[in-house]
């Protein structure tokens, strides 16, 4: 108790620096958690240029333009509006939204929940309108550019709406849909004056769009957004340049309401004055015959080319720049190119998704799951950036990355990828969590996967001399040692990539996991890739760390140890000697080197890990095997004969590589059957019915272990690989009820949904929302294939 509120006085003085005196975020703040909002549905947008989210009640409600910084603000300007006509005469105009605001009162609020029905399927989304008493339904599908094995469009920061009208009238209709926006996201940057707003029109190759301009001129990051349509036969497109959204809107509602059009103006509007706010509309129109059906297709588009980061040191050209150029003027090309390439983008979502969902063996809330966790891809804090086009090899890989000899070429084809470890825990590419999770890159997005590798393998070499105060343990410390994987690539807020490690709660040079886990993900990079080039550069890498990591066999039996300190990704869970966890992933590492060595011929090497392997295996099974499962750790401690759900981790990434068998078989196989099959009966079966999934850790009398915070908690992404695991050795229906109830846990009962977190315990506490661990659930996909 002492030690703790020693690091929370620790904390708070550090919190007090940070947010109060420098006026920056916490890289993760402890005193103002993000509040549960159960409002969200799919994110809109590509891989690395931004998101916004649009929640199930049609609002546009969480904003991610400036990379890893959050905006939380339903914007109420942003709707979409109906407006039907017949006969001359407008018949019904109504604002698509349940909304009752106290702003825009001139428009008709208020629509009834009870006639609209929310689907979403990642990236896709779908919401039908049945218009009371009118006889005509609306089905607004949204799509965005995400695609595996896409590194062109994937990256384009775009999100298309199409709006599917059917007549269900025995007389034809005339059928407008208006789609405001706010010139911002609701911060107070929208009062901060300059913002202004133009028309455009985007014709290429016989196809027109047309819509507005929003310019967002901020003197950090400024942007534009853009809200356009397709103009086609039948389809006509009209706009109104400016309105102010912090009115009554009246003079907007009836422009709309007197012909179903609007009276687009000529010209850009006046730059908005301090504290004042604007908004610009665009109306798509066509007529509906009698019994009939038609489309109209809206786009929004927002280009932020050059970012900073919170240091404000470098200037990141995004990936899309590549294609579109970094001048700060593609949106009217972002827009035309979104409008009419998205029937493409559908044709292969489908092709991708349909073996899947056609799928009768597998149940209906998996596919939801697979696909719909996928979100955070994009929205987490996402960031995909070309390397400057002077960049040379010795700038990137400094005086100790001569052996990576691929390393510019994958980065200039490829670009730089980093999601945060979750939209509260904001440090890029979080690496004891990227290993669950980076199963949905590699199979997915390979290159980004092995472009992220690089750049760790990159700072694996280097180090960094920098001293610094480390919260949690009280002591200074370097920043980076060479030959040891950092704990993440840096704070949004301060300059990834130049300066890591921004985790300031433990020294990570003394955890066991991380190491380990870059030779499990580059050996099961090459086998999933086939990708030799890769692996003959991250070689001599693999063998520096694992170099490294032998320093902790203390006792030289061919296991290492761990420090009686919290020394790996559970670092709220203190571990003593030999444990399961970490004890597993090395022997599985040792495995993975051997492997290797065969495949690249380095025959010393092959036999220095072969002797390790054989003599850890056996000091493995005498001290931990206890006759049904791996006991937590090998301390004799009150807990260490806990049951912990993640004991078999290293056997998950050895079956995901086909090395679980024969000559490979590194844990017997009846012990990690008997292993599942307990953490089965106890920590799923005997937690909260069976119905949340697995608590982390177990007792044997079937209580859970409360010895840590973390111990009594269900990860979510550890339960996915936990069900990932259970599969590959044949334990499909256990695999599947473990896994089912994290889903229904988190998308149905807590309504967490797009915004999985990292951690709930059993009476609605929750930890951390919208993680990265949980997109490890592809990690069951690629155990069932």
């Amino acid at each position: 108790l002492l030690s703790y509120l020693s690091f929370l006085c620790r904390y708070f003085r550090w919190w007090y620096k940070k947010t109060r005196i420098e006026k920056k975020s916490a890289f993760i703040d402890l005193l103002y958690a993000v509040p549960l909002q159960q409002i969200y549905g799919c994110p809109l947008g590509g891989i690395g240029g931004g998101t916004i989210t649009r929640g199930w009640r049609g609002e546009f409600c969480r904003w991610q333009l400036n990379p890893g910084i959050y905006h939380y603000e339903t914007v109420i300007a942003d709707q979409f509006t109906v407006c039907l006509r017949c006969k001359g005469q407008t018949v019904y105009q109504q604002v698509l939204s349940v909304e009752r605001p106290s702003t825009l009162q001139g428009w008709n609020w208020g629509y009834c929940g009870h006639y609209a029905f929310y689907h979403a399927l990642y990236p896709r989304a779908w919401m039908v309108y049945e218009l009371p008493g009118q006889n005509v339904v609306l089905t607004c599908r949204q799509v965005s550019p995400v695609i595996p094995h896409d590194y062109k469009d994937s990256s384009l920061p775009v999100g298309v709406f199409i709006w599917e009208v059917e007549n269900g009238r025995d007389e034809d209709v005339d059928v407008s849909i208006m789609f405001s926006l706010q010139n911002g996201t609701g911060t107070k940057e929208d009062r901060s004056g300059g913002h202004w707003n133009e028309p455009f029109a985007f014709e290429k190759e016989g196809e027109r769009v047309a819509g507005v301009l929003l310019h967002h001129c901020t003197r950090v990051n400024p942007f534009t957004l853009a809200i356009s349509a397709r103009e086609k036969a039948g389809t006509g497109v009209t706009h109104l340049t400016a309105f102010n959204p912090a009115g009554s809107g009246r003079e907007v509602w009836q422009d709309l309401l007197q012909d179903g059009r609007l009276d687009s103006p000529a010209g850009k509007s006046r730059p908005t004055e301090k504290g004042e706010v604007t908004a610009a509309a665009v109306c798509a129109s066509c007529r509906v015959p009698a019994q009939g059906h038609r489309t109209l297709e809206l786009a929004l588009a927002w280009d932020m080319p050059c970012v900073h980061f919170g240091s404000k040191e470098k200037l990141h050209f995004r990936r899309y720049t590549r294609f579109f150029g970094s001048g700060g003027d593609a949106a009217p090309a972002l827009s035309h190119h979104a409008l009419t390439h998205y029937e493409e983008w559908e044709r292969k979502i489908e092709a991708w998704q349909k073996p899947i969902l056609e799928n009768s063996q597998l149940p209906s809330w998996y596919k939801s799951a697979l696909f719909n966790e996928l979100y955070f891809v994009t929205d987490g804090g996402t960031i995909w950036v070309e390397l400057p086009p002077d960049c040379c090899a010795e700038d990137l890989r400094g005086p100790a990355g001569a052996g990576l000899s691929h390393l510019l070429p994958v980065l200039r084809e490829y670009g730089r990828f980093a999601y945060l470890e979750g939209q509260e825990y904001r440090m890029y590419n979080t690496y004891d969590v990227h290993f669950y999770a980076s199963f949905a890159l590699v199979m997915l997005w390979p290159k980004l996967q092995i472009s992220l590798q690089y750049d760790i393998a990159v700072t694996v070499v280097n180090e960094d001399v920098q001293p610094r105060q480390y919260l949690m343990c009280g002591q200074t410390a370097q920043v980076k040692l060479k030959n040891v994987v950092p704990h993440d690539i840096g704070d949004p807020g301060d300059e990834p990539w130049q300066r890591v490690n921004a985790y300031l709660m433990h020294d990570t040079a003394d955890w066991k996991d991380l190491n380990l886990k870059f030779v499990l993900q580059v050996y099961r990079d090459y086998c999933l890739t086939r990708d030799s080039v890769y692996l003959r550069d991250m070689w001599p890498v693999c063998q520096a760390v694992m170099e490294s990591e032998l320093k902790f066999d203390t006792d030289n039996d061919g296991l290492i140890e761990n420090g009686g300190f919290a020394d790996q990704t559970y670092d709220a869970w203190v571990v003593n000697g030999a444990s399961a966890y970490c004890g597993g992933l090395w022997l599985a590492a040792v495995c993975m080197m051997c492997k290797m060595a065969e495949v690249l011929g380095d025959a010393e090497i092959q036999q220095k890990y072969t002797d390790i392997l054989s003599k850890g295996k056996e000091a493995f099974e005498r001290m931990l095997w206890n006759g049904k499962y791996y006991n937590y750790d090998s301390s004799g401690s009150d807990t260490s004969s806990s049951i912990m759900s993640d004991q078999c981790a290293g056997q998950w990434f050895l079956g995901a590589c086909g090395l679980d068998q024969g000559e490979f078989e590194v844990f017997p196989k009846s012990h990690v059957v008997s292993a599942l099959k307990t953490i089965f009966e106890k920590n799923v079966m005997s937690f909260a019915g069976g119905t949340m999934g697995a608590v982390n850790g177990m007792r044997p009398n079937g209580v859970p272990d409360t010895s840590s915070v973390q111990s009594d908690e269900v990860w979510i992404g550890v339960v996915y690989a936990l069900a990932a695991t259970m599969i590959q050795e044949g334990l499909v229906e256990e695999g599947f009820h473990t896994a089912e109830g994290c889903y229904r846990t988190v998308w149905e009962r807590l309504g967490m949904a797009f915004q999985t977190p990292e951690a709930y315990r059993e009476k609605k506490v929750y930890r951390s929302l919208a993680y990265m661990r949980p997109l490890s659930i592809w990690s069951m996909q690629l155990a069932l294939e």
